[in-house]
């Protein structure tokens, strides 16, 4: 017998779209064998699901909204196939009714999501049950902040949702610092904050291009790497939140707007999720 992971279950999980215990049991009946398990999922009635594991998903309904005391905040996102689905008053109302399950349960996972219970049925049955009306394959995301004050925001018809983590409450200044990053999708807070591992890809497709130019043939490696930290330094000036030009006031940076709030305020983190 097969030791079953949790990245086998998952991987199984998108592929078909069934909950995690059917994706469980599943793979115990069938010795791990990926594909015998998606055969015996099909023969438990989750044939639509199988049918369309290979689709997009692009289209769907994001929700982005706070604990009540503004601690917390979740984006939920509920993704199908079509505009058609998506733009449906009762899908987005049950977006919605997850989003609240979301807020209401404090979840931290989707594995936890799913598991929540909605008027006697868990949000995995009801996705399923959804999915196999629609005709479509559903997916289910969520991101979460928590800060000492979340803002949160809805972009383009819930086609797009921003938390943002706070060191103390600003509403006015998180709603400005949600549209900034809606409209210029920065990669992180600040420097400091920026992965590592994208830094090093950004220098390293730097250094490539460089070497790839004819007018810098020949030119000393010193010379290449001092060239390219200063294209690091550029990259990190427009794709950081606190270094970005400020959208409602171009003549400061994120940075300014923030310290003219209050000096001591901190932006914590930020999660932005946009359909496509």
């Amino acid at each position: 017998m097969s030791a079953i992971t949790a990245q086998d279950i998952n991987k199984l999980r998108q592929a078909t779209g069934a909950g995690m215990m059917d994706c469980r049991k599943a793979l115990t009946e069938t010795n791990g064998d990926f594909e015998a398990a998606i055969d015996w999922l099909r023969k438990q009635g989750q044939k639509v699901a199988a049918k369309r594991s290979d689709r997009e998903a692009k289209e769907g309904v994001i929700i982005a909204q706070t604990s009540a005391d503004n601690k917390t905040g979740f984006v939920v996102c509920i993704s199908c196939e079509t505009d058609f689905v998506s733009k449906n008053a009762e899908f987005v109302a049950f977006a919605q009714s997850i989003a609240d399950a979301a807020v209401a349960n404090n979840v931290k996972t989707v594995d936890e999501l799913n598991a929540v219970s909605i008027n006697g049925t868990t949000v995995a049955d009801m996705i399923n049950d959804k999915l196999a009306s629609i005709g479509e394959k559903i997916g289910v995301k969520l991101e979460r902040v928590d800060a000492p004050f979340v803002s949160s925001y809805i972009h383009g018809s819930y086609r797009m949702g921003v938390l943002v983590g706070l060191s103390t409450e600003a509403a006015d200044l998180g709603k400005d610092l949600a549209m900034q990053i809606a409209a210029m999708n920065p990669v992180a807070v600040d420097a400091d904050s920026v992965p590592a591992e994208t830094v090093a890809r950004e220098r390293a497709i730097i250094i490539d291009t460089m070497k790839e130019d004819p007018k810098m043939a020949g030119k000393p490696e010193e010379m290449i790497a001092k060239i390219a930290e200063g294209k690091i330094a550029a990259f990190f000036k427009e794709q950081t939140l606190l270094a970005q030009s400020f959208v409602k006031d171009g003549s400061k940076t994120v940075g300014d707007h923030v310290k003219s709030v209050g000096a001591d305020i901190k932006v914590t983190e930020f999660k932005r999720v946009a359909l496509g």
